[in-house]
């Protein structure tokens, strides 16, 4: 028996997000633009319940397997971890940080569950999304939402990640807890004076039609950042100077968006993947994740990772022709290749309410 006023069902969506330019560099005060995209999406579902239960999903948290055969192919496509520690550590991560801001949570269990079509290891932000959905979910359920400011909420998101093990930076889940188009500035100053980035949101309006190319089975983007992360913490100076200006691009895009001069946004993204793949290398970017940016430049379309790789985001400045020879090509290699659906801003009015004034 649920909980006197406990007793509605609560479910919440969680977009995937592209890193539009600026990405990696919000992991080293850098700067960012980003994008919540419809065509894939987290959804998880809060219902009331006696005890408090994660219910494992039926094909992301498989326990009993068909043959020994049937596990590792499995393991191998899907790797081990589901999405059940995912929405166990935004719990641990929620309850801490209310206990800590002496945020009153009233009584009352709950089952959580999630479904999820965000493609794995695409560098789409698969498994913030689960958990951003999941925040969502405690927000109402506890009926704190007015209480957990908007700008605190990424940091909560990344935390429960941290808990994992998960190395990744805030922009992600400031795109999906904002939703719609962001400019997120992470200059250490304001990260360490205000716990965390300056985020402004802009018009999807101003945006260029988009195209996303992703892999079925990419390598894994979670490696991506280890020998650079080391290299700038050591002080290497083409390292630094690098992500420097990987995390200036953002501040010429913002300005080319307001404009809309495409071309000067296409020249911007082109430069943001040549910058990281002289940093990183193609040995750790993987022959797939360069492949599919070489695709989209043999027909003269713009191209940059999306995230850490396994995806990419192109602009076709040329029109349907272009698109189509895009299209063409990808199907030749078999890439997947979509047309962006952005999503507007996600806030709540009650959201808004928490907005710093």
């Amino acid at each position: 028996m649920a909980a006197q006023g406990f007793d509605t069902i609560i479910e919440h969506k969680a977009y995937a997000r592209i890193g539009l330019l600026g990405n990696p560099s919000d992991v080293y005060f850098g700067r960012t633009i980003s994008l919540s995209i419809g065509n894939f999406c987290a959804t998880v579902r809060l219902e009331p319940s006696a005890d408090l239960v994660i219910r494992p999903h039926p094909t992301h948290d498989l326990v009993s397997f068909s043959s020994i055969h049937h596990l590792v192919c499995r393991l191998q496509s899907e790797g081990y971890y589901g999405g059940m520690r995912l929405l166990m550590a935004i719990c641990k991560v929620f309850y801490n940080y209310c206990s800590d801001n002496k945020i009153v949570l009233k009584g009352g269990n709950f089952t959580l569950s999630y479904e999820t079509n965000i493609p794995r290891q695409t560098g789409l932000s698969g498994s913030s999304a689960i958990i951003c959905a999941a925040l969502n979910c405690l927000l109402d359920f506890f009926k704190v939402r007015h209480l957990v400011k908007v700008d605190i909420r990424p940091e909560l998101i990344l935390s429960a990640e941290k808990e994992l093990g998960i190395v990744a930076g805030l922009q992600d889940r400031v795109a999906q807890v904002y939703g719609g188009l962001v400019y997120m500035d992470f200059n250490k100053e304001h990260m360490d004076k205000l716990g965390h980035g300056l985020y402004v949101p802009m018009d999807i309006g101003l945006l260029p039609p988009l195209h996303l190319i992703y892999a079925e089975n990419p390598s894994d983007s979670g490696k991506v950042h280890s020998t650079v992360r080391q290299k700038w913490l050591d002080g290497d100076k083409f390292i630094r100077s690098s992500m420097e200006e990987v995390g200036k691009l953002p501040i010429e895009g913002r300005e080319a968006l307001l404009q809309k001069n495409f071309n000067e946004l296409a020249m911007l993204m082109n430069r943001n993947f040549d910058l990281r793949r002289q940093m990183f290398g193609d040995d750790v970017l993987g022959s797939l994740n360069i492949k599919m940016v070489e695709v989209a430049r043999s027909v003269g379309a713009a191209c940059k990772f999306t995230g850490s790789g396994g995806a990419v985001v192109a602009l076709c400045l040329e029109g349907p022709a272009q698109i189509k020879n895009l299209e063409e090509s990808c199907m030749k290699v078999g890439l997947k290749m979509q047309q962006v659906v952005v999503v507007p801003s996600v806030l709540q009015d009650e959201d808004l309410k928490t907005w710093p004034q």
